[in-house]
C-alpha cells in the first residue's frame, strides 16, 4: 500500500515478535518503547501514525502517549471479535454466549495449528491456501504471499509462523486488545478510524455472532464520534484485510486526513 500513499514519507515497522523483528515480551509499554527508538533513530520528529488491526489499535496507544501527534489512524483496529459480551448488538444473550464459546474454541484450535513447525512442503500448500484466500477476498494474492512469508520464520530445515503462541496469548489477555474504544476514548488529537463494513469469513452457525459484532461496533463507534469530536469514522467496503483488499482507497483516505490536519496544525 505504501506505493499509494502521496505527499508523505511512509515508513514501515515490524512489531517485535512479527515479520523480521526481534522477539521480546509483548507488553503495550515494550512495543510502543520499541517505535519510539524508531522515531529517534530515523528522525522523524513528532510523526503522523496510521496501523492496521493490532497496528490500529497501537496507533491509538501511540497517541495516547504523544498528545501532539499530529494526526493518527487506525485501520480495523479497534476491537476483537472475541470480546466482552457487551459489545454484541441485536443477539440474545444465550446465543452470544454459545457464539463465544465456539469462536474460542475456533481460535484456540487456530493457534494451536500455527505453532506446529511446517515442513517446507507444508509451507508452500499453506501459501498456496493463503493465495486463495487472498483472490476470494479480492486481494491481490501477490501481495498478500509476500507478507505472509514475511512471517514465516526458517526452522530446522522447514518453517514456523510469527507470531509465536507467547506472543498471540499475550494479546488475547489484554483488554485493550479485546476492546480498544476505551483508549481511543481518551484522545485528544485528531484521531481517524477506518471501520470494515463486511464479517471475516466464518463458518456459518457463527455468521449470526459476527452480524451482532459488526452492530455492536458500528453503535459503538458512532457514540464515540459523537463524543470526541477530534474522532473520526469512516467505513470502507472491505473486510479485514482492507489493506490488501482496496489499498488505493486506504491510501487516500489516509492522507486525505493527514495532510487536511497538517495544514490546520
Amino acid at each position: 500500500m505504501a506505493t499509494h500513499l502521496s505527499g508523505v514519507r511512509a515508513v514501515a515497522v515490524d512489531l517485535r515478535g512479527h515479520g523480521r523483528s526481534g522477539d521480546g515480551p509483548w507488553t503495550w509499554k515494550a512495543v510502543l518503547d520499541d517505535l519510539e527508538h524508531v522515531v529517534a533513530a530515523l528522525g522523524l520528529g513528532e510523526p503522523a501514525v496510521a496501523g492496521h488491526s493490532l497496528g490500529g489499535m497501537l496507533a491509538g496507544l501511540w497517541a495516547a502517549r504523544h498528545p501532539a501527534c499530529p494526526a493518527a489512524v487506525s485501520l480495523d483496529g479497534h476491537r476483537a471479535a472475541e470480546t466482552h459480551p457487551a459489545n454484541y448488538a441485536g443477539l440474545d444473550a444465550g446465543q452470544v454466549t454459545a457464539g463465544l464459546a465456539t469462536l474460542h474454541e475456533m481460535f484456540s484450535r487456530q493457534a494451536e495449528a500455527a505453532a506446529a513447525p511446517m515442513t517446507a512442503e507444508q509451507a508452500e500448500a499453506f501459501l498456496d491456501g493463503q493465495r486463495a484466500f487472498a483472490a476470494a477476498q479480492n486481494a491481490d494474492p501477490d501481495d498478500w504471499e509476500e507478507s505472509v512469508r514475511r512471517n514465516l520464520r526458517p526452522h530446522d530445515g522447514g518453517f514456523l509462523l510469527r507470531p509465536d503462541p507467547g506472543v498471540t496469548s499475550a494479546l488475547r489477555e489484554l483488554p485493550e486488545f479485546a476492546d480498544a474504544l476505551p483508549v481511543f476514548r481518551r484522545l485528544t488529537g485528531p484521531f481517524l478510524i477506518v471501520n470494515a463494513t463486511r464479517n471475516p469469513p466464518v463458518p456459518p452457525p457463527l455468521v449470526p455472532l459476527m452480524d451482532a459484532y459488526r452492530a455492536g461496533l458500528r453503535r459503538d463507534l458512532a457514540a464515540l464520534a459523537a463524543e470526541r469530536p477530534t474522532i473520526e469514522v469512516r467505513e470502507i467496503d472491505a473486510g479485514h484485510g482492507m489493506v490488501a483488499e482496496r489499498p488505493a482507497e486506504v491510501a487516500a483516505l489516509i492522507t486525505g486526513f493527514v495532510h487536511r490536519h497538517s495544514r490546520a496544525a
